[in-house]
């Protein structure tokens, strides 16, 4: 479990990193009337597979991880790392997730390049926002150095 802790605590870099690339194309794309290029397809393309990647050992994560296993889970909620992760992290997490899916699926369904730009910037950015309030950072005071970087 540790393993694949730290695999999904340093894969939010990789996908922030591709992220953040994917919405810098398609924002510069769209207000500088720029061509949908197969670069910016695999960007995109790169951004939903590390996402699903993501979701895949966060969903493994979160049910072999003991904190879904309590008993009282009305109990276990008053607890705010607790109420964090199974559902705070988990549900904001599926959003970002749905909307890059979402952003990617109504790119390729853009009639002009403009539109296939303009998809892509707003979905993923509204992602990225939600992304970065969900991610537990170790600076956040709930968490009081429970949280590594990694």
């Amino acid at each position: 479990m540790e393993i694949l802790s730290a695999i999904h605590s340093s894969l939010r870099y990789v996908l922030l990193v591709v992220l953040l690339l994917a919405i810098a194309q398609s924002w510069s794309g769209w207000f500088g009337k720029k061509a949908f290029t197969p670069n910016n397809r695999k960007t995109v393309l790169y951004t939903v597979i590390v996402t699903h990647l993501q979701l895949v050992i966060g969903l493994i994560l979160y049910f072999i991880h003991p904190l879904v296993n309590y008993k009282n889970m009305g109990e276990a909620m008053k607890e705010p790392v607790t109420r964090f992760f199974t559902v705070e992290h988990l549900a904001m997490m599926l959003v970002a997730i749905i909307l890059i899916t979402m952003g990617s699926a109504m790119s390729k369904r853009g009639k002009t390049d403009e539109a296939k730009h303009k998809r892509v910037a707003i979905f993923f950015t509204i992602s990225l926002l939600i992304i970065l309030a969900s991610i537990p950072w170790p600076f956040m005071a709930k968490f009081n150095g429970l949280i590594g970087w990694f």
